[in-house]
């Protein structure tokens, strides 16, 4: 049953939608903000990292930067250039960041990677929990059918419905399917 309180936060959320599906939203909030949180300090810095390096302010400031760097080094100020033409301490400079950067980016990926592959796992397990649950039901359903006299119609998918689909069989069928368009993808050129 709900809480006064969860039931007078709906309403004000979105009283459109069932206490099931807000529910559902606030722990699929809570989990994601649990597995932010439970991230060691090398995820944080290089999410940080990722985050604000994947932004515009990061391209502007490169801009500035290149831009003063030139500016300084091309004898516009009356300063003695430190890196003149073709700038290959500035070259070295960049290519460090970009190595840098790219390490940061697969830390950040492979996580989130990490994140998605377990989010797919319950996605499968509740997709085969609910397949199961509806077979179990048109199973009832069919018992309760021949208990009341009701006949069946004969060209019904119900018996098909009502087999237990098991992954494995799943996956070998898309495999053998996958292959047999591969081969006639290849014999078509």
């Amino acid at each position: 049953m709900n809480r006064p309180e969860e039931s007078d936060d709906h309403q004000q959320d979105n009283p459109a939608l069932s206490n099931v599906i807000e529910r559902n939203i606030r722990t699929i909030i809570l989990i994601r903000q649990k597995a932010a949180r439970e991230r060691s300090l090398q995820n944080r810095i290089a999410d940080a990292i990722t985050s604000f390096s994947g932004r515009m302010v990061f391209v502007y400031a490169h801009v500035i930067w290149f831009g003063i760097w030139i500016f300084l080094n091309d004898g516009y100020f009356g300063i003695r250039p430190f890196d003149p033409f073709p700038y290959g301490l500035l070259t070295m400079v960049v290519s460090l960041e970009a190595i840098f950067l790219s390490t940061f980016v697969l830390i950040s990926q492979n996580r989130q990677s990490e994140e998605a592959e377990r989010r797919a796992d319950l996605d499968l397990h509740i997709g085969l929990l609910a397949e199961h649950e509806l077979t179990r039901v048109l199973q009832m359903l069919e018992a309760i059918q021949d208990k009341l006299g009701i006949e069946d119609d004969e060209d019904s998918e119900l018996a098909d419905l009502e087999m237990e689909t098991k992954p494995e069989d799943v996956l070998a069928e898309i495999e053998r399917l996958h292959q047999r368009a591969l081969g006639k993808k290849r014999s078509d050129l």
